[in-house]
């Protein structure tokens, strides 16, 4: 208790220091920063080696063998067209906070209002960083699946063609590709889901902070390809329902979560549901077969005990006699 309240005390000096020493446009956006260098391209870029370096390793944990791998084979070897997309990811990454910079700079020092994230020295109640987080998911489920279905795969618009010229011609997901895509197709669709949300409900910072870790670490995961993932039944439901989408040209699974598809009619599977998640996280969980396993060994140690009191019984009937 006391080295927890030490742990607190000390993060709660460090943040207030940072406050009152920086502008508060620069904790925001070297905050951002470092949320996804920490969350998302360190990991990203480690499954990235990991995949370049040992081809043969990592093809025998995707998903979709070495489809999935960068280079889409076992050679450990990378095109120019790997390099081009990394190359962009990581623009569109720092794209995102510099419009996220200039949207802050115009409201707060051109028109003098105030901040949409809000930086200060008083911290947010743990219950109110879960509601936010809660509502912010929700917000971003509903205008990520609008803006995915509905705008970048909509026909009549001639922003279509750049999704599926840029973002879809990839042959499966796989680390640092889920931030590829033309700039401003990023923008609408993971951009302005994202921020959006933060920006309406004027998230604290530290708020901010989690909410973006979350979605970072869930990006990482969903786009690495590989077959099992933390959180099998969320994660990867969304990683396995990511790939659909990927492989099949965008026919479909538009939302991360796949409710809105379940209800909107809009799945690449028609076997791709919630229900189905639960049951492969079952199956690889293998309950039934861990609670017979339980009982058995129950069994055994409930005979064993009975056969040491037998043993010790006899000998005494033994040294009496």
């Amino acid at each position: 208790m006391l080295f927890t309240g030490l742990n607190f005390l000390f993060f709660w000096m460090t943040w207030t220091t940072l406050v009152l020493s920086h502008s508060p446009l620069r904790v925001e956006l070297f905050g951002t920063l470092a949320i996804r260098l920490v969350f998302y391209l360190a990991p990203s870029v480690f499954f990235f080696l990991f995949d370049t370096i040992l081809p043969y390793a990592a093809s025998s944990v995707k998903a979709q063998g070495h489809i999935a791998l960068p280079s889409g084979h076992k050679r450990r070897k990378i095109s120019r067209k790997e390099v081009k997309i990394i190359g962009w990811s990581l623009f569109n990454i720092l794209l995102s906070i510099v419009v996220q910079g200039a949207a802050e700079f115009t409201l707060t020092t051109l028109l003098r209002r105030r901040s949409l994230i809000k930086v200060a020295v008083r911290l947010p109640y743990p219950w109110g960083i879960t509601t936010d987080i809660v509502r912010g998911f929700i917000l971003r489920e509903i205008l990520n699946y609008s803006i995915h279905r509905f705008v970048l795969h909509n026909e009549r618009l001639g922003i279509t063609r750049l999704h599926e010229t840029w973002y879809h011609g990839l042959r499966a997901p796989w680390p640092l590709t889920a931030h590829y895509d033309h700039p401003l197709c990023y923008l609408l669709w993971k951009f302005l889901p994202l921020y959006v949300p933060a920006a309406l409900f004027r998230f604290h910072m530290i708020t901010y902070m989690v909410f973006l870790g979350l979605v970072s670490l869930e990006e990482t995961w969903t786009h690495s390809g590989y077959s099992t993932v933390p959180l099998g039944f969320v994660l990867g439901g969304m990683a396995r329902r990511t790939e659909m989408h990927v492989i099949s040209g965008g026919d479909g699974n538009y939302g991360a979560w796949g409710i809105l598809d379940w209800l909107g009619g809009s799945t690449a599977d028609e076997n791709d549901t919630i229900e189905e998640d639960v049951r492969a996280e079952l199956a690889d969980l293998d309950i039934d077969a861990k609670i017979r396993k339980a009982v058995q060994e129950a069994k055994n140690h409930m005979g064993d005990s009975v056969e040491k009191e037998r043993v010790k019984t006899r000998r005494r009937v033994n040294g009496n006699s």
